[in-house]
């Protein structure tokens, strides 16, 4: 076991408790401590035998010989020093929660990720021995099949609202201070019950909370989960109210009572139907948080601990469940809201990151450069503002410039969305925005409802123009003249910078462009069709249009008309979810199972294997090097996921590898 030289960020209650246990470790060694107060930094160190004090967060994070820091900050705090950790390469132990909600999880672990860097939520109570022993228990069937899972941690503190626990504006409140605890452990039991080797996800969550007039946070909650065959648990949460602080489980043979599970002092009580109890103990060489710090530097060089201590995808999911829960009882921080999201998760200028590999294209009247992948947002709402913020920061930290929406996404609610986060930046001459209108019904594919939706979507967007607007869907019983007349009116009224045609037939977009050239008007500037390595079977959706054929990508080649490929990686075909044997996803096997498609994804694979990448990386190489100027709709549903949908840019494919992946050729050449 190496000695890990820490680093603590803060210096209140739970700092303090950890500082004395890195001085009772073998593991451990208290290297420097740091405050707002240089004051405050040096009482801290004096006490506990630190050898370095800094007056700021950031001094600390320069000191070359701190190897992991404790983030003790309060919550809203802990995304952007977990981000900055990383970057400063310091291993990190982090406060629970981890952040104020997923999104911001979902950020500071890409950072973690991407530096390199240990990490882990710092419940205790999960690397303590009698977790392991209760877990195993329950997954050796110790009382049967588990039907009820109960779990309480609450406490009452009293009125006293300078505390950060009764604090909204600083993500506080019972279900962040404690009920996390019962939701982690009610996730892991059930796990065990599943059979799992870790926690097991609720398929339902149900709360009901009292929010503090003062507070503005719950000051006692309860929560009711549905996991899969039938279990379920109840857990309780407070700082207003004292409870019998255990967790108790039922069975079909018996039932399991845990008298101190959160700081494991306790005993483990198993009473079997008709038989006397058993009690067990698990005994630690290491008091709670001195054990914490050994299985912290067991794991270093792993970068994650292993279950039932928490993991990375367990934070994820825990901070998911939380925002669940939070979202049923009405409680929303200021951090979510314009207060808080008008700064970046990490507290500075949005920028691209001088590594992003980004590259761009061009559209006529457009005079900005439009990154090669074109932000999706078909899952972008006003209720989820912090998810989109985090996302779309994010791709912008990657070098995206260029965002999708349209008037019908999320039942009109993307464009908002987009809206709100590019007033909150205020990029709007940074960013490329494209948006469809004339929804997919004929009835509402006229002139008058282009302009309606139109200016709907400029509302929306909080802009007076759009980069690119395209026709979301043709209108064959009208003349394509009435169309080019029509948006050439708001290309001339500055509505509008260019404009394109998504699902239109190539042979309508032709005649139209010949109208536009025969009487001195700009025609269609782009078109969006579907194009991906894989062939549909029939359309994704009714009156959808591909252009993956060989006579429609030569018909781009000819006319060097630049694409914007939706559904570029054919909805995740080629991720490896799925093989010919498995047809429970009903769209995919509708759209895309077929032998050649099977026969593309071997082939991708072949070749990703070749150049060190992913098979879905080959399929997005695949739209980007084709013989005329393409653009990558991507729908990723996490940061990470844009992250590696952007390292498919590094992917140089040649006509060759073209042809061959798309069973043109038998040969490689």
């Amino acid at each position: 076991m190496r000695t890990v030289r820490w680093g603590i960020l803060g210096t209140g209650m739970i700092a303090r408790k950890l500082a004395q246990a890195i001085n009772e470790s073998s593991s451990a060694l208290l290297h420097a401590v740091a405050s707002r107060g240089a004051t405050r930094a040096e009482a801290f160190a004096r006490e506990f035998a630190a050898e370095r004090h800094y007056g700021s967060y950031d001094a600390l994070l320069a000191d070359p010989l701190v190897d992991a820091v404790y983030i003790s900050l309060p919550n809203q705090l802990h995304a952007r020093w977990t981000i900055l950790c990383a970057e400063a390469g310091k291993h990190i132990l982090c406060e629970k929660p981890f952040t104020t909600n997923a999104a911001e999880a979902m950020v500071a672990l890409e950072a973690v990720r991407r530096h390199d860097v240990f990490f882990m939520e710092a419940f205790m109570y999960r690397c303590h021995p009698q977790t392991r022993l209760v877990f195993d228990l329950i997954r050796d069937g110790a009382i049967g099949d588990v039907r009820m899972i109960q779990a309480a941690f609450a406490y009452n503190m009293g009125p006293h609202y300078d505390n950060i626990r009764l604090s909204n504006a600083l993500s506080g409140g019972g279900i962040m201070d404690v009920g996390c605890y019962g939701l982690s452990m009610a996730r892991l039991l059930a796990g065990a019950a599943l059979g799992l080797d870790g926690p097991a996800e609720p398929v339902e969550i149900r709360g009901t909370a009292h929010i503090g007039e003062i507070s503005r946070v719950d000051e006692w909650a309860t929560g009711i989960l549905r996991f899969d065959r039938g279990i379920q648990a109840q857990i309780a949460c407070g700082t207003q109210i004292a409870m019998d602080n255990r967790v108790h489980l039922w069975g079909t043979k018996g039932n399991l009572e845990v008298t101190s599970p959160w700081f494991c002092n306790g005993k483990v009580i198993v009473r079997p139907a008709g038989s006397d109890e058993v009690v067990h103990e698990a005994p630690c060489d290491a008091s709670l948080y001195a054990n914490q710090l050994h299985v912290v530097a067991d794991h270093l060089e792993a970068r994650e601990v292993p279950a039932p201590a928490m993991t990375w995808q367990d934070t994820m999911s825990n901070m998911h469940a939380l925002d669940t829960w939070r979202a049923q009882v009405g409680l929303q921080f200021d951090q979510e809201t314009t207060i808080g999201l008008s700064q970046t998760i990490a507290h500075r200028p949005l920028s691209p990151r001088h590594d992003h590999n980004m590259t761009y294209g061009e559209i006529e009247g457009v005079g900005k450069p439009i990154s090669r992948l074109v932000m999706g947002s078909m899952i972008f709402s006003p209720e989820r503002q912090p998810f989109t913020c985090a996302m779309l920061d994010h791709f912008v930290e990657l070098g995206g410039t260029c965002i999708d929406t349209a008037y019908i996404y999320m039942g009109g609610k993307s464009e908002p969305a987009i809206g709100n986060w590019i007033a909150l930046r205020g990029n709007r001459d940074e960013v490329v925005i494209i948006t469809k209108g004339a929804v997919p019904s004929p009835e509402r594919c006229t002139p008058e409802w282009i302009d309606r939706h139109l200016r709907e979507s400029l509302d929306r967007l909080k802009t007076d123009y759009v980069d690119i607007w395209m026709m979301h869907r043709d209108n064959p019983a009208l003349p394509v003249s009435a169309f080019v007349d029509c948006l050439n009116e708001h290309l001339r009224a500055g509505r509008i910078r260019a404009y394109g045609a998504s699902n239109w037939s190539l042979d309508r977009l032709a005649e139209a462009n010949a109208y536009a050239a025969g009487h001195g008007l700009r025609g269609f500037d782009c078109n969006s069709p579907n194009l991906s390595l894989a062939r549909w079977n029939e359309p994704i959706w009714e009156g959808c249009v591909s252009a993956s054929a060989p006579e429609a990508r030569a018909w781009h080649e000819e006319r060097q008309m630049p694409l914007f490929a939706w559904s570029s990686q054919a909805q995740g075909f080629f991720t490896g979810r799925y093989s010919p044997d498995d047809t429970s996803n009903r769209d995919m096997v509708r759209c895309w199972y077929n032998q050649p498609n099977f026969e593309r994804l071997e082939r991708a694979r072949q070749l990703a294997e070749e150049k060190g990448v992913t098979a879905t990386q080959i399929a997005m190489a695949y739209v980007l090097c084709q013989p005329f100027p393409t653009f990558a709709l991507i729908g990723p549903r996490t940061v990470e996921e844009t992250y590696t949908s952007a390292l498919g840019l590094n992917v140089k494919l040649t006509p060759d590898e073209l042809a061959w992946l798309n069973l043109e050729d038998t040969s490689r050449g």
